[in-house]
């Protein structure tokens, strides 16, 4: 199973499981961990290979990395602790995820909150995963990471982020980087599909105003999408929780209380 860290509250019934992006951990939300349990009950988790999720011995012979395989991951989770529904929030590739768990598990999900959301990939995103999947054998993982970490947070304001992610990536090792990295070639796929799907969900985007590869598909799908609503953070990039943790937890929290 995951390693998880789960915060009890003494009176709220209400439920918020976090999910971190690839490459990242449970760690980057501990901004978010000291606002939010003061409200709610709150369960963080390590993705596969990622954090303290360390890949065992057993692992290497179980079925590949699929968005389906890693979605159950974090299902086994909820149904461990016996949590019948909760708001999930999830920064870039985690939005992904806690989508696509929407779809399979709709019982589960209460709302989602999309950070840094990813719905589409546009022509430049598009190139760096091909690029990305040439070089993936032969260029070091840890120097391609930090080319795509540069490309999507390019700002000087921006430089935490990408240190914070950079620092979380070292601690993967090169094969599991690979085995998530072939995850991009589902990924289109995948995407038009809940483009296509308005889920009737409560749902919350929050984006960085600087989140140049991705707000612009973002603007579009709350257009179409009648349960939907975005929230754009000034002077921020891609990883808005990091890098706007107050206005990230102000906004987010008062979604989840005005949905009560």
């Amino acid at each position: 199973m995951l390693n998880y860290y789960s915060y009890p509250h003494t009176t709220s019934k209400e439920w918020v499981t976090f999910v971190h992006g690839a490459g990242g951990s449970s760690s980057i939300w501990f901004k978010q961990v000291r606002d939010f349990k003061k409200h709610f009950n709150v369960l963080i988790l390590d993705l596969r290979g990622h954090g303290n999720s360390k890949p065992k011995l057993k692992d290497t012979f179980k079925s590949k990395y699929t968005f389906d395989s890693i979605t159950n991951d974090i299902v086994e989770v909820i149904e461990h602790l016996k949590i019948e529904k909760s708001h999930f929030i999830g920064i870039s590739l985690g939005t992904i995820l806690i989508r696509n768990l929407a779809e399979k598990r709709p019982e589960l999900v209460q709302s989602m909150i999309m950070g840094g959301a990813i719905i589409k990939l546009n022509f430049r995103s598009q190139v760096l995963m091909k690029v990305g999947n040439i070089f993936k054998s032969v260029v070091p993982y840890m120097l391609l990471y930090k080319l795509f970490a540069f490309i999507i947070m390019p700002k000087k304001n921006h430089k935490k982020s990408r240190l914070l992610f950079v620092n979380e990536a070292k601690k993967l090792y090169q094969k599991e980087f690979l085995r998530w990295f072939k995850l991009t070639s589902e990924i289109n796929p995948l995407l038009r599909f809940f483009r296509t799907k308005d889920i009737k969900i409560p749902t919350l985007y929050v984006m960085g105003a600087e989140d140049h590869l991705f707000l612009p598909s973002i603007k579009n799908i709350v257009s179409k999408h009648k349960t939907s609503s975005l929230f754009v953070v000034d002077n921020c990039g891609h990883v808005v929780n990091v890098e706007q943790p107050e206005t990230f937890n102000k906004q987010t929290i008062g979604f989840i209380t005005s949905l009560g």
